[in-house]
């Protein structure tokens, strides 16, 4: 497993930090393996932040104060968003709506990467890796 490279969905980051037993097995392997390269999307950061403020996200006052600590301590990098990232999100034929989910699918798509994910929306994108 640790050859790929993995995009963590917002959701995994926030269960890997504080609610581990919600992962996935694969999810596990992956941020176990040393040799795995992790990565979160700066869109992770806002989506965390802007449900928090909103009060969509009760419980993650912690992830939201230490956000930089734990993707450190996750030993994840920060995958910027760029142009070809928000290209790609808009313009692919998916009936998903959620932006945050269209920006990460993308992102992964571009970036080539494994999108490390619970959520079914993702299992209809032929052209995506997704791991649980």
């Amino acid at each position: 497993m640790g050859s790929v490279a993995y995009l963590l969905d917002t959701h995994t980051f926030l269960w890997a930090a504080q609610e581990i037993q919600k992962l996935g097995n694969g999810a596990l392997k992956v941020l176990e393996d040393e040799s795995s390269t992790l990565y979160v999307s700066s869109i992770s950061a806002y989506e965390i932040t802007n449900k928090y403020r909103i009060e969509k996200l009760p419980g993650y006052e912690y992830e939201v104060k230490n956000y930089i600590e734990i993707l450190s301590k996750l030993g994840a990098i920060e995958l910027p968003l760029n142009n070809r990232h928000a290209h790609y999100a808009g313009i692919f034929e998916w009936a998903h709506r959620d932006p945050f989910d269209r920006m990460l699918a993308a992102q992964a798509f571009v970036e080539d990467l494994t999108l490390v994910t619970d959520d079914p929306a993702f299992q209809s994108l032929p052209w995506l890796t997704v791991l649980w």
